[in-house]
C-alpha cells in the first residue's frame, strides 16, 4: 500500500497532476517532439521513479540507492492518463530489484526495472573520470524548439557547452516545471525526468526527413546527482541497417554520475 500523497498548492506549472496514488494525467508540457497526441518519454521516466520512490517509502529504509534503471518502450505513448503500479521482484537488505509498469488505457506502454543497492562509505578507494562541465550560468541558452516540436521541448531550458554538433553535443538541461503539481518528489527523479532529452541534442539527420526515436533507455549511476541541472554529454551514431545508438556520459555540477543509452530505430520520415 502506498502512503498518502503530500499535498502543496497545486501549480499549473507541471508536466503530471496527480490524479489518485497510481494515476497521473499529463499537461501540454509534456507533448512529444514526433507526434504532439504523444508524451515525450523523458517527464514519463522521471514519473517512474517518483513512483517508486513512492513504493519504497511505503516500507522500512533500508538505506538503498538507485544505481540503475532501465526503461522499455513497449508502444505508444498517448497524452492521456497512465496509471503505474510497482512490484518488487527481488526483496534484500543490500540488493533490491523493482520493477514498474506505465499502462495507459489499460494496456502497458512501459515496463521499468530498477536496481538499488547498499549505501556505503568508498571514498577512500573513489575514483575515474572527474573532469567537469562548464557552469550553466557562463552558457548561451539554446532554443530547441527551433529545431523540435512539442511541449517539452520548449519547456525546457538548454545551454549547449559547444556549438551543437549532428554526432556529438554536451549540453546542461534544467526546467522551472514541477515534476508531479502540488506533490513533493525526490531529486534523483527530478533528474532522470531530463535525461531522455539526450536523444534530440545531437541531430545527425533532420527530423522532418528522418525518424530516429529510442525504444529503451538504460541509465547506471556510480553517484546520485545533486542540483536542478543534467549535464549531458552526448554523441550518437547510426548504422547502416536502421539502427542507431545515442550515448551519454551524465554528469552533475560536481563533475560525471554515469552514463545513459538509447537505442534508436532509424528510418525515413513518411512522405519526406
Amino acid at each position: 500500500m502506498n502512503t498518502p500523497l503530500e499535498k502543496r498548492p497545486l501549480t499549473p506549472d507541471s508536466y503530471f497532476e496527480a490524479t489518485d496514488d497510481h494515476r497521473y494525467k499529463p499537461t501540454a508540457h509534456v507533448s512529444g517532439a514526433w507526434d504532439p497526441d504523444e508524451q515525450h518519454f523523458s517527464p514519463l521516466g522521471g514519473l517512474v521513479v517518483h513512483a517508486l520512490d513512492r513504493h519504497r517509502a511505503a516500507g522500512a529504509d533500508t538505506g538503498l540507492v538507485l544505481s540503475r534503471i532501465s526503461y522499455d518502450i513497449l508502444g505508444r505513448l498517448a497524452l492521456d492518463e497512465c496509471e503505474i503500479r510497482v512490484e518488487n521482484l527481488r526483496p534484500g537488505r543490500t540488493i533490491e530489484l523493482l520493477e514498474a509498469v506505465v499502462r495507459i488505457a489499460g494496456r502497458p506502454v512501459v515496463r521499468a526495472r530498477a536496481w538499488y543497492l547498499a549505501a556505503l562509505d568508498t571514498t577512500a578507494v573513489a575514483g575515474g573520470r572527474d573532469d567537469r562541465l562548464a557552469p550553466p550560468e557562463s552558457l548561451v541558452p539554446w532554443r530547441m524548439s527551433d529545431l523540435w516540436p512539442g511541449g517539452y521541448i520548449a519547456s525546457v531550458d538548454v545551454r549547449p557547452v559547444a556549438p551543437p554538433q549532428p554526432d556529438r553535443t554536451t549540453a546542461w538541461i534544467s526546467t522551472p516545471l514541477d515534476l508531479v503539481a502540488g506533490v513533493p518528489v525526490s531529486p534523483l527523479a527530478s533528474y532522470l525526468a531530463l535525461v531522455d532529452t539526450a536523444n534530440g541534442i545531437a541531430v545527425r539527420q533532420s527530423p522532418t526527413a528522418w525518424m530516429f526515436p529510442n525504444v529503451d533507455l538504460t541509465v547506471h549511476l556510480h553517484r546520485q546527482p545533486r542540483g536542478a541541472w543534467a549535464g549531458l554529454d552526448t554523441e550518437v551514431t547510426f548504422g547502416p541497417s536502421g539502427q542507431g545508438l545515442t550515448s551519454t556520459v551524465l554528469h552533475d555540477l560536481d563533475g560525471p554520475v554515469g552514463h545513459a543509452s538509447q537505442i534508436l530505430t532509424v528510418r525515413p520520415l513518411p512522405g519526406a
